[in-house]
């Protein structure tokens, strides 16, 4: 057994009045005591003086393939599979190393990810999606998702679940990274969107949605998704969030991952500057649509689009949780959209987002204190992951 003690302490869902003693044993957290208390005999203690102790972070929302470079997601068609493979070591890497101890793979290039994190090895505990489902040279359709018509959609599904993904992604509208569609345009029918979340529920999988403009966004609450990602609600010039569309979201608790955070000091990619000067966005108001969404009452969690350019790298996450302050959250909620809420949201809760005994040791120690400052989280002490202290660089003992 082993403990760690860290005067300040958020649970994942609550601040923990006096720190906490959080003891693991076997890679699972076995107790959680105040700071104070008298840890088992045996028990060796590491001391977190000046930290705040919180879980794990988890990003709802990553691409495991891409390598945060100006080709991310283009030279996947171009790779082979070796290539791939240390992409996405490297990338689960950089996701320990700030913090990260599980998250959502919404994307990979021909099973890349599914086929590998069955695995019990070390590293972040991985949700996988396998190739998004999308229409025919539709958003990323070079990753292998590409399927038209009702029937073929079904079968889409059906195949997910048996090569064991998590999750079903479908790309319910264009993307801003894929040039030959439109970010304004629908790419599936509500029919063929009710056909794909039939299926899933069918086979035990829950359904999110790349959706950007407002059309996608009403299209995919009608259909009944499990997830938005993105929820960006363009319209021709710029954002539009009907009340009626937040009231149904939020009535529903249909989790919304803006997909904020963004790696500091660095543009957009061009294409992204492309959208923002075609409907005239800009991130303030994008921030201000988001303040907006959380006013009304729907479910924020944070996900980051960890990846897929130089803007988006992965372990980004403490920005996306920063964004949210910003948004008006309190330190408290922000946190807990990237622990508890982003756990129940992966359909993780059973096994991380909190401290709680039972649930995997997945911890996170930064200096200073993220409650009253939430910057605080960008100060990475200690990361441990199903009991195991990461080292530099994102290493894990096997």
């Amino acid at each position: 057994m082993h403990g760690y003690r860290a005067e300040r302490a958020f649970d994942g869902e609550r601040v923990l009045t006096g720190g906490a003693l959080v003891l693991v044993e076997d890679g699972t957290i076995v107790g959680v005591e105040p700071a104070d208390a008298t840890p088992p005999a045996g028990c060796d203690v590491t001391d977190l003086a000046g930290a705040t102790l919180v879980p794990g972070l988890i990003d709802t929302h990553v691409h495991l393939c891409a390598d945060g470079g100006p080709r991310a997601l283009d030279q996947l068609a171009e790779l082979d599979a070796g290539a791939v493979d240390q992409i996405v070591t490297t990338s689960l890497r950089r996701q320990l190393a700030a913090g990260v101890t599980a998250l959502r793979d919404l994307g990979d290039a021909d099973w890349a990810v599914v086929d590998r994190h069955r695995g019990p090895g070390p590293g972040p505990t991985v949700v996988a999606a396998g190739p998004p489902i999308t229409s025919v040279r539709g958003h990323c359709w070079w990753l292998g998702g590409e399927a038209t018509g009702v029937e073929q959609l079904r079968r889409a599904v059906r195949e997910r679940a048996e090569r064991g993904a998590d999750v079903v992604k479908i790309m319910a509208s264009g993307g801003v990274m894929s040039v030959a569609t439109d970010v304004l345009g629908c790419q599936f029918t509500l029919d063929e969107l009710r056909a794909v979340v039939d299926e899933a529920h069918a086979v035990g999988l829950p359904v999110t949605a790349h959706a950007h403009p407002l059309t996608a966004v009403e299209r995919c609450a009608a259909a009944g998704v499990d997830g938005i990602e993105h929820g960006s609600c363009f319209v021709e010039h710029g954002f539009a969030v009907p009340a009626g569309l937040s009231a149904r979201l939020a009535r529903a608790g249909t989790p919304v991952c803006p997909t904020l955070g963004r790696t500091p000091g660095v543009e957009p990619a061009p294409q992204m500057l492309a959208v923002i000067t075609r409907l005239g966005m800009t991130w303030d108001r994008r921030l201000a649509q988001v303040t907006e969404l959380r006013e009304a009452g729907i479910r924020l969690v944070s996900g980051t689009d960890g990846g897929i350019n130089p803007s988006k790298t992965h372990g980004v996450l403490s920005e996306a949780v920063i964004d949210l302050v910003d948004c008006g959250a309190s330190a408290e909620e922000a946190l807990a959209s990237a622990t508890s809420a982003a756990a129940r949201a992966c359909g993780l809760a059973a096994r991380t987002g909190r401290l709680a005994a039972g649930l995997d040791a997945d911890l996170l120690a930064v200096d200073g204190d993220p409650l009253t400052d939430i910057r605080a989280l960008r100060a990475v002490r200690t990361v441990v992951s199903r009991g195991r202290v990461v080292g530099p660089g994102g290493t894990v003992p096997d």
